[in-house]
């Protein structure tokens, strides 16, 4: 009997919505470029860290021009960010958390900008630009652009302020009418878990290392005791602010459960979700719901009410919605990975597992037929045929470790190449490394990964 990862059970499972929702590669423009920073190539340690795909507190303290060298070939480009405020998506004024109301720093959007492009540019200054998006105010952190590109290799993104602590910045090429897009809604779970802490591989990175075709553009919109009723009363930024992309991944309700034992919060909750599902549909996208967090009940003193997890069961049944990740069964068996302090929150370990279990529930949508119906349903028949038994996808990333002076490899195929580049990007024989920061880059057949390490 052929075992694999995805296959006939969960095609089955998730029905319709699996050929409504496949995905269509947009490539990453953006991986390894140099940014240049108001006018002059970035002199940061690294020229390329701010469109590494790692958010690692390596910011730009202040800048009001960014511009990128991408190349010729796209028509049409998707440009995100990554800027950092108290970590919150976006601050009170638009989103209401009310046991803990989030005041970004001043600047710490971008905002108040226009994005140029360019086909003759040969540092981001020079040549002929022309204005191709204008954006107001933006109280984001996070968000992304569709701009036309016909023509063009640079684009820059002009602020009438600078703006603080970027992050990342990226584009993809969404000329094939990519939807790789991904948008992170969440409570503080998803705040910490997915932006606050840093991890080895994050769910774009996870993904492409199991699907090499794909990058997906991912969009962290996590803010701290946010509960449904505040998400519904600001359901107007975002659809303003991530309206644009294909995926909401969904992880909500831990504020709306919190210490609730007898389910008097549950009605509400369901109500909220669903307006939650009918905006995103009503704006192209295809929400996908976590099943909460569990806690450890020995810290927390508190568990989640099963009313909340049935419901978000039957909500993605009814909506007929891909399914998401099990958080809940995840956590409860492993409440080491939680906060030593509250139970509630993912520690370090704890963020990484989350990454990894999006990209373990989604990647049926990168499985079944790559976007194509008539695919998908071929395969569907020819594993039903073979008796094929499914079981849910495990994503088994290359293991890196500095032992010494060296970098060791483990997990990966005796034919991958791996490759050690220093800080400066040169690439270094792996035996007396010096101390200092370096990038381990490994490909082989169906894979393709990276990885920063420190040799002390």
């Amino acid at each position: 009997m052929k075992m694999f990862g995805v296959g006939a059970v969960a095609a089955c499972v998730l029905g319709l919505s699996v050929s409504a929702s496949a995905i269509k590669a947009n490539v990453n423009l953006s991986i390894g470029k140099n940014l240049y920073v108001d006018g002059a190539l970035n002199s940061n340690w690294k020229p390329d860290v701010y469109t590494d795909g790692h958010l690692d507190f390596n910011q730009v303290a202040s800048a009001k021009e960014l511009a990128l060298n991408v190349g010729e070939g796209p028509s049409r480009i998707f440009i995100t960010w990554e800027t950092r405020g108290d970590e919150a998506w976006v601050g009170d004024e638009y989103v209401h958390a009310a046991s803990c109301q989030h005041f970004p720093t001043e600047g710490s959007s971008l905002q108040n900008f226009k994005i140029l492009t360019s086909g003759n540019s040969t540092d981001g200054v020079d040549g002929d630009w022309e204005v191709v998006a204008q954006v107001g105010e933006s109280g984001a952190m996070s968000r992304g652009i569709a701009v036309d590109f016909a023509g063009k290799s640079w684009f820059k993104i002009v602020a009438d302020e600078a703006v603080k602590n970027l992050e990342e910045i990226g584009a993809y090429d969404l000329s094939d009418g990519g939807n790789d897009t991904w948008f992170f809604m969440g409570t503080s779970i998803s705040q910490m878990g997915l932006k606050q802490t840093e991890v080895d591989s994050n769910f774009s990175q996870l993904i492409h290392a199991r699907y090499p075709d794909y990058y997906p553009a991912m969009l962290r919109g996590g803010i701290g005791c946010v509960n449904t009723t505040g998400v519904v009363e600001g359901l107007k930024y975002y659809g303003e602010y991530a309206g644009n992309v294909k995926f909401w991944a969904i992880e909500m309700g831990t504020n709306d459960a919190w210490g609730d034992k007898t389910g008097w919060n549950l009605a509400k909750f369901k109500k909220n979700m669903q307006e939650i599902i009918d905006t995103a549909k009503a704006h192209g996208v295809t929400p996908i719901i976590a099943r909460m967090i569990a806690t450890n009940p020995d810290i927390a003193e508190w568990q989640v009410y099963q009313g909340y997890l049935d419901a978000i069961d039957e909500l993605t049944e009814t909506n007929n919605l891909p399914k998401g990740p099990d958080f809940y069964d995840y956590f409860s068996k492993h409440p080491e990975e939680l906060s030593a302090s509250d139970g509630v929150h993912p520690a370090e370990k704890g963020a990484q597992s989350m990454h990894r279990l999006w990209a373990e529930a989604v990647a049926t949508l990168y499985e079944n037929g790559f976007g194509d119906a008539d695919n998908e349903n071929a395969n569907q028949e020819k594993d039903d045929k073979e008796g094929i038994v499914s079981s849910k996808v495990n994503f088994k990333v290359p293991q890196v470790s500095v032992v010494g002076k060296t970098v060791s490899v483990s997990g990966v195929q005796e034919s991958a190449q791996v490759v050690i580049m220093d800080a400066m990007g040169h690439m270094v024989v792996n035996r007396n490394l010096p101390t200092g920061n370096y990038f381990v880059i490994i490909r082989g057949k169906k894979l393709s990964y990276s990885a920063k390490v420190t040799v002390r």
